[in-house]
């Protein structure tokens, strides 16, 4: 008997046949798709599914939702509601798509992220706008991943294991590792872990475990955690480290007899008294005109640092030397950064300088000259050393701020130069002031630590005049540099640092927050807005409220960042800037030495694309390294807290939000949250508009820069977050 072949039923359907082509289509919506590529995607072969296609793109297409540019091929229809942009992940699900020259960024809600991770570049599918609504959309495609590598704890079961990511709220999900990928990890250890695949169906990526960084909690885990959590690495490959080691960092007479011999002229340095490799010295010398010459001389990196060696490539990927609380992660390695290129006192140096004639009584400048010299450095001044000459007008260094620690004296010469070139400075600073610059003085916290790293007690850091003295002369030679090859013709690529002009709702914010305390803005032109920001700026110094506003003012203003198109340098109010004083520490000083020798030895405008690509990079590495460092801050306040639980402390509301108040301590700086749920005695509910929290039975209103009582509650080290008990409101 013939066995009869069961027809498929005709009147079978697929589920959302429309949504799920149209899916297809947005997903390539510059590509044509015929219909057995469609029927591929969706995974139907039978005769019926395929006429059910077929029938629904002629329907689309009768309907203008899709074209048919070639017979048989189906497209989109081109439109403009397709942007590429940067996703930045909310705390809440879902996230916004930065997008440039669109005023408003585009919100993706947490079903419509297909895949997408924080900092990637996307492409968005914008929805039609209705009236006063944000700009809503879906990710059709993942350009490009920010990063591939993630860090967590991970969690190992019987058949397979699982990284519970630790990247704040902006790390949506967990990452599926199979136990043969797991390495040498422990259940409960520190990893890093690198995405592999993600399956369609599948919820999480898989991955594999590529470093084991510790047992959560423990000081060395949390600050690779820190670092590998930003993708930055904490030791130099060995082949680098040895490429370094065979340098020859002689000092050679055929070399001295290209350059400038500076060696005569009197040099010396000003530094932290921490500091271990010195890039930068000054000179000074009486010229018989009257007028001084002042040389500030630069370590000549790029005389050792030559492009397509592996030194240079790590140099560049590092772009940055990264400052932690307890530890510098150089962007050289020791023998060029504290070796070769430091300008240690009583030792010859090759250097890169910018050397200017100036009046003495005007700070005026009559010559300059820019090129590379040889400098000896006669002394070594940490900056208390040099603040006591300032304050004293004496040779003498007490013991008290001397780097011997017992005191001594100075030559004469040194004190003479060193008052001289802060008197000078102090014109020049003032001059700086009435041009509109922004005089930004923030407390730095900095830690005392024991030979275990732990914070045994917190100090403030805050500017002197030697610290100015440095700040003034380096912008000078920053902004000579920029200007001498800025105002050639035709134009020379060049790499500057720019600064925006700030945003007007920043601003327009800035002013209702600062109006809480009781200080005004005048916002009507660029003039009134420096002066009214420098009058706030200095008449919070030494009030509780003064970090507060301090840090408020640095997030209304944009972004520095390294360009070749140069738009000037708002907060300095420089029309021509650059970074040239730092090449140990910075890779775009590198880069501006290279070229400005390249322009003084005739050479032609270099590739603006090339270097422009360098600049991004450059950008993208300084907000990483900046990002890490705050976290190691972040780290070692909730370390420090955790030895003081059962102390209560004096702190002022920082921040209001609908789930807590932020309140950071008077005497260390440290920030944590008081969250609604446990405030006792009443139920409290967010303000927006006052900036406050409002008791619904006692109307106690608790407003932004309050004074209040506070306990620690918890530390927690891992997610470097403290919370805080609400003890009580000071009256």
């Amino acid at each position: 008997m013939t066995k009869k072949r069961r027809r498929r039923n005709s009147s079978a359907t697929i589920n959302n046949l429309t949504e799920r082509i149209m899916k297809i289509l947005k997903e390539d919506h510059h590509k044509t798709f015929n219909y057995k590529q469609i029927c591929a995607k969706l995974d139907v072969n039978d005769t019926s599914s395929r006429n059910m296609v077929i029938k629904k793109l002629a329907q689309l297409k009768a309907k203008d939702q899709i074209i048919e540019p070639e017979r048989g091929k189906y497209q989109l229809i081109p439109n403009r509601n397709y942007h590429t942009g940067i996703l930045d992940v909310s705390g809440k699900g879902g996230g916004y798509v930065m997008v440039e020259d669109m005023e408003q960024d585009i919100y993706v809600p947490p079903h419509h992220l297909n895949k997408a991770l924080n900092g990637d570049e996307v492409e968005v599918y914008v929805y039609r706008q209705r009236r006063n609504k944000k700009h809503e959309g879906e990710i059709v495609k993942i350009l490009q991943r920010k990063t591939d590598e993630f860090v967590g704890v991970i969690e190992i079961q019987k058949k397979f294991a699982f990284v519970h990511t630790s990247e704040g709220n902006k790390m949506y999900t967990d990452v599926f590792v199979p136990l043969n990928k797991i390495g040498k990890a422990e259940n409960g250890d520190k990893v890093v872990v690198k995405l592999e695949d993600w399956p369609d169906k599948a919820d999480s990526p898989f991955g594999k475990v590529t470093k084991v960084l510790g047992k959560p909690g423990e000081h060395n885990t949390e600050i690779h955690s820190i670092l590998a959590q930003y993708g930055l690495p904490y030791e130099f490959p060995q082949e680098v480290e040895d490429f370094a080691n065979k340098i020859d960092t002689s000092i050679k007479k055929e070399e001295i007899a290209k350059r400038r011999d500076m060696r005569d002229t009197l040099t010396f340095t000003i530094d932290p008294k921490d500091a271990k490799d010195f890039d930068d010295a000054l000179s000074f010398k009486k010229l018989e005109n009257g007028n001084y010459e002042i040389g500030i001389h630069i370590a000549d990196v790029s005389h050792y640092l030559i492009p397509g060696t592996i030194l240079d490539d790590e140099a560049y990927e590092r772009a940055t030397s990264v400052y932690l609380v307890d530890r510098v992660v150089p962007m050289l390695p020791e023998i060029l950064s504290n070796g070769a290129c430091s300008l240690r006192p009583h030792e010859e140096k090759y250097t890169f300088s910018a050397v200017f004639e100036m009046n003495p009584a005007s700070a005026k400048i009559h010559n300059q000259w820019f090129g590379r010299t040889v400098t000896y450095s006669d002394a070594r001044f940490a900056y208390e050393e040099a603040q006591a000459i300032i304050e004293s007008r004496t040779n003498v260094i007490p013991a008290e701020v001397s780097l011997t620690g017992k005191a001594y004296k100075v030559d004469d010469t040194l004190v003479e130069a060193t008052l001289e070139l802060d008197r000078l400075a102090k014109i020049m600073r003032r001059q700086r002031m009435k041009d509109g610059a922004i005089s930004f003085d923030k407390v730095e916290v900095k830690f005392d630590l024991d030979k275990d790293a732990n914070p045994t007690g917190v100090f403030f850091k805050t500017s002197k005049d030697a610290n100015k003295l440095i700040e003034e002369f380096m912008l000078l030679a920053n902004r000579k540099v920029s200007e001498f090859i800025g105002k050639k013709t035709p134009k020379h690529t060049f790499v500057y640092r720019i600064h925006d002009e700030p945003n007007d709702e920043k601003l327009a914010a800035l002013e209702t927050v600062v109006g809480k305390f009781g200080y005004k803005l005048n916002l009507t032109d660029r003039k009134s807005i420096t002066s009214s920001l420098n009058s706030l700026l200095e008449d919070v110094q030494g009030k509780k409220e003064q970090n507060l506003v301090d840090t408020l003012a640095i997030r209304t203003m944009s972004k520095a960042v390294y360009s070749t198109d140069n738009i000037g340098h708002y907060g300095l109010a420089f029309d021509y800037y650059s970074h040239f004083t730092s090449p140990i520490r910075r890779y775009p000083d590198v880069m501006v030495h290279r070229l400005l020798q390249h322009y003084l030895d005739g050479g032609k405008s270099a590739s603006e694309e090339e270097y422009e690509e360098k600049c991004k990079h450059s950008s993208s590495m300084e907000q990483l390294a900046t990002s890490s460092e705050r976290d190691s801050i972040k780290y070692m306040q909730v370390k420090f807290m955790q030895d003081h639980k059962d102390e209560e402390f004096l702190g002022v509301i920082s921040g209001v939000t609908e789930w807590g108040i932020y309140v950071e301590i008077i005497s260390n700086k440290c920030e944590g949250m008081v969250r609604l749920r446990d405030i006792k005695g009443d139920h409290y509910e967010f303000d927006q508009e006052s900036y406050s929290i409002i008791g619904q039975r006692t109307k106690t209103q608790i407003t932004l820069g309050d004074e209040v009582i506070v306990k620690v509650k918890e530390a927690d080290l891992v997610k470097k977050h403290l919370d805080f008990h609400l003890i009580g409101v000071k009256e």
